[in-house]
């Protein structure tokens, strides 16, 4: 690969060494185990499992177990968990821990109706109490590091991140994410990269800083702005993991390198048979069509491309208009 990365110095979470400061957010339908690996390939050192629920765990729902299946080189991985009850997310937390999780995360910012409706993700911003419970809670029950991802607030006017921050803290959490927006912003408008100067100024645990790094210049920008520990990096690896090895070589102070098509082809590859590796074939080629869309995003004829890739449904068939879309980009 041409964009091989420079590493960092190490950094501290809890009793985990890591490698380098640049982080795999948790993104539900897209951080599966063949994305976690591939961005790994490209630098990505903490990785984190989609959102899986703390109820679906205790109750040993299959597809919540199947969250947790990782082989030795999906490492250092982070599990994430949600849901409103302490007691549920502590012993989910447990659960995580006896198969095989570095790090469990809890979820506090999540703005997805269907989530803050049951009174998990961000809607526990609004409920400091509850949030200090369930952190005693599951800091009680295991030994890994425990990290809590946060919103700025529930809504402007409601900004409380800070509050929250300490409560983290004082409660044993061993490192804090903040994306500085509202939970009623869901992504929309701009993150507020102060308010992360802001939280880490009154913490002397880890802050990672998260929102709007769609390039390695903006993680880059954002540690240096901010003061932050790390960066999460969540769609700005979408079709893009390119991008960690370019954060990786700024923070390093060397410049990114640039990406030829042909290893764009061969990435594109790579990932659709670490797909089919995983999935039944007609599954995997189906659900590989919005990688399409991301890694195709901004290329001469992608629009044309992906409509011809949207009604293919096999390996050979997408690899068949793959290889044309690139033989036209090369000529």
């Amino acid at each position: 690969m041409s964009a091989r990365p420079v590493l960092c110095s190490h950094m501290r979470i809890g009793n985990l060494v890591l490698s380098n400061p640049v982080f795999l957010a948790p993104m539900a339908g897209i951080t599966d185990l063949p994305f976690r690996i591939l961005n790994r390939q490209f630098g990505c050192n903490l990785a984190c499992t989609e959102m899986v629920s703390s109820h679906g765990l205790v109750r040993r729902n299959r597809r919540s177990l199947k969250y947790l299946e990782h082989p030795l080189e999906d490492a250092p991985l982070a599990v994430q968990l949600f849901g409103s009850d302490p007691e549920s997310m502590a012993e989910a937390a447990k659960i995580a821990a006896e198969h095989g999780a570095d790090l469990i995360d809890l979820n506090m910012g999540c703005p997805v109706k269907k989530v803050v409706k049951a009174g998990a993700g961000a809607a526990l911003l609004k409920r400091p109490a509850v949030v200090r419970s369930m952190i005693r809670a599951v800091r009680k029950e295991i030994s890994l590091p425990l990290t809590v991802k946060i919103r700025s607030g529930w809504r402007q006017g409601e900004i409380n991140a800070r509050e929250i921050a300490r409560i983290v803290q004082e409660e044993g959490g061993d490192a804090l994410t903040v994306h500085p927006r509202t939970a009623d912003q869901g992504f929309s408008g701009s993150a507020d990269w102060s308010l992360i100067r802001q939280v880490k100024d009154g913490l002397s645990i880890p802050v990672i800083g998260s929102g709007d790094i769609w390039g390695p210049e903006d993680a880059d920008r954002m540690i240096k702005q901010t003061g932050c520990d790390a960066v999460m990096i969540g769609r700005g690896a979408l079709g893009n993991p390119w991008i960690f090895a370019g954060a990786l070589n700024l923070l390093s102070g060397r410049d990114p390198v640039p990406v030829p098509l042909s290893e764009r082809y061969e990435i594109i590859r790579r990932h659709l048979d670490m797909n089919l590796a995983c999935t039944p074939e007609h599954s995997a080629v189906m659900g590989f069509r919005k990688h399409l869309l991301w890694y195709t995003k901004g290329l001469r004829g992608g629009a044309e491309f992906r409509q011809v890739a949207s009604r293919v449904s096999t390996r050979e068939e997408l690899l068949d208009v793959l290889s044309g879309f690139f033989d036209t980009l090369q000529r």
